[in-house]
């Protein structure tokens, strides 16, 4: 990607007067056409495509390379805007599946079957990790006991249906901005299985992110549209259930984050390797809960009466897997920092979407604890210490 930005004019400026129109237009296209070849030929050697019919190089994986190599803004700024574009569709499509009904207006059926979604994006994400594997020629055979894949399997399948079966009861806003408090789940769980230590420092941030998150709850409605439609089996209100569902969410997240640092430090393997074992078992939880549940045949059975569902599904699957491989990416070339800032980013752009998209109002209460939330979080990262600038290759 050791792309360079070309120096030279588009066009040079002709200070002599041309006797005739076809003199001139001749002679300048002439002229800009010998520089197009010049141009193309010096891009060819370096490895960073042709140039397209204006002069300019034409946008090529090669050319992309070469840019986040050299360029660290525009590298950076690629890297934000792909993992902010695919999570902020993924964070659409997935509030449209869960609180949009399929179907005509005013008689459409609500999509229940949350471990369905988890099953297809599951499974699409375990094929994409085995042909990665296989590809990079990473071995297949598993380097840590498949308990410790099949622990982190189950918390990671309960996180995630409890994270879209949360869209149920409350707004997408109130699921994003609690995913922030999962520094506190994450410290505790760090605590316990990591033997780790924090500073007061990140405690009291941890609180603030906790209060800011409070601050929005109490300040509005936290209850979505469809928890009116949809009942509940715990006589809980509906934005009390979605809470509860939120708090189950942060506690097997920040278990399932917390193990696979563990795997990683306990054992010799790729990211790839480990997401591929994991959503190995994962589809097969899935796959059993569904069964047993009795909501697998339903689901089939819904998405071919709604084939725009299926549709929504595969795209959320979709833009989750391609996301991954933009994260990897990101942290391996910028590093952590840079990935905690853009992720960041992308959830308070998450919310601004999802308020203007869906009709979620905010009132100034909510403001102000997305103020608080986000401050904390923007002051933790700034604490950082900034890394060197990596020169790895994006997967």
């Amino acid at each position: 990607m050791n792309g360079r930005k070309s120096t030279e004019g588009e066009h040079d400026v002709h200070v002599n007067v041309p006797c005739s129109s076809y003199d001139y237009n001749h002679a300048d296209h002439a002229d800009d056409e010998t520089r197009r070849v010049k141009r193309e030929q010096s891009f060819s050697k370096q490895g960073l495509g042709k140039l397209s019919s204006v002069g300019r190089p034409k946008f090529s994986l090669a050319y992309a390379r070469q840019l986040l190599d050299t360029n660290y803004y525009a590298g950076v700024a690629l890297c934000a805007a792909g993992i902010i574009g695919t999570l902020v569709c993924y964070g659409i499509l997935q509030e449209r599946i869960m609180t949009i009904p399929y179907g005509e207006k005013g008689r459409g059926n609500y999509f229940k079957y949350s471990l369905f979604i988890v099953l297809l994006n599951r499974f699409l994400t375990c094929c994409t990790a085995f042909v990665t594997c296989v590809v990079k020629g990473e071995g297949l055979k598993p380097v840590a006991p498949l308990y410790a894949y099949a622990g982190v399997s189950i918390s990671n399948v309960v996180a995630t249906s409890c994270q879209y079966e949360a869209l149920k009861y409350v707004t997408f806003p109130v699921q994003t901005l609690a995913k922030t408090a999962k520094m506190v789940p994450v410290m505790l769980w760090g605590t316990v299985i990591l033997l780790k230590s924090y500073s007061w420092k990140e405690y009291v941030m941890a609180l603030a992110v906790t209060g800011g998150c409070s601050l929005f709850l109490l300040s509005g409605d936290a209850s979505s549209k469809v928890s009116k439609v949809v009942s509940s089996d715990s006589g809980l209100g509906g934005s009390a259930y979605g809470g509860l569902l939120m708090l189950g969410y942060l506690g097997f997240d920040g278990f399932t984050s917390t193990f696979q640092e563990k795997l990683f430090k306990g054992f010799e393997m790729s990211s790839h390797h480990q997401v591929l074992y994991i959503t190995m078992f994962s589809t097969t939880f899935a796959f059993i809960s569904l069964v047993l549940s009795n909501t697998l045949f339903p689901a089939i059975t819904f998405v071919f009466a709604y084939p725009r569902c299926i549709i929504d599904i595969l795209l959320l699957s979709s833009t989750a897997v391609t996301s991954q491989f933009i994260i990897a990416g990101t942290i391996k070339h910028y590093g952590a920092l840079v990935f905690a800032t853009i992720m960041t980013t992308r959830q308070f752009v998450s919310i601004l979407v999802s308020s203007i998209l869906f009709a979620h109002p905010l009132v100034g209460g909510q403001w102000l604890g997305l103020l608080v939330v986000f401050g904390t979080l923007y002051m933790k990262i700034a604490q950082r210490k900034k890394p060197a600038k990596p020169s790895s290759q994006l997967p």
